[in-house]
């Protein structure tokens, strides 16, 4: 016979005290856990309002790129929305949309302008800053509006004699509002490819 590692304990059998000493203490926690509750939810149901509160005003949207007249001669064609991205640029709380606008050309590739448009007090959008102007000729990759900053690199030409398929130069930019104006923190200046 192989003895235990512990000895017989004293009380392996259930008597009557035991059940009641733990319907007491289980009555006890009931008991106590209805003093004990937790602050009433908050939560709503969308489109739902709590009684006595009133709902916080929805921001505004982001103004639509693609209902405004673009300061850019596209001749016959119209002007086409190539990106476009959104965010608080000026730190009103309302957001503000930045576009990447050129010609609808069915070949080749039209320079591209960068147009900052917000919603004005009448509600309909409108081009605040040209941050690019086709008259530039250059076209722009890797677009991005982050935490109030336009980031975008610019592919432009060294001279007229460089074909518009083949840009020769690329230039890393960047916009941030700063005294009433976009500024651009990167110099302008285009850096061969």
């Amino acid at each position: 016979m192989q003895h235990p590692a512990v000895p017989e304990l004293a009380h392996n059998t259930t008597r009557p005290i035991h059940w009641l000493a733990t319907a007491a203490a289980l009555a006890a926690v009931i008991a106590g856990s209805s003093f004990l509750q937790p602050d009433p939810a908050n939560a709503a149901q969308p489109g739902s309002r709590p009684s006595g509160k009133t709902a916080a005003a929805a921001p505004a949207p982001a103004p639509d790129a693609a209902g405004v007249t673009y300061p850019i001669t596209c001749g016959s064609v119209k002007p086409v929305v190539k990106k476009k991205a959104s965010g608080d640029l000026d730190g009103d709380g309302a957001p503000e949309t930045v576009a990447v606008v050129h010609c609808a050309a069915g070949s080749g590739t039209p320079p591209d302008g960068v147009y900052v448009v917000t919603r004005a007090t009448g509600g309909k959008p409108r081009v605040v800053a040209t941050l690019v102007d086709p008259k530039d000729r250059q076209n722009v990759s890797d677009f991005a509006v982050r935490a109030g900053v336009i980031t975008a690199t610019l592919h432009g030409y060294s001279s007229p004699d460089v074909p518009s398929c083949c840009p020769d130069l690329k230039d890393e930019a960047k916009w941030q509002w700063k005294d009433g104006t976009f500024a651009r923190s990167t110099p302008a200046g285009a850096h061969s490819v």
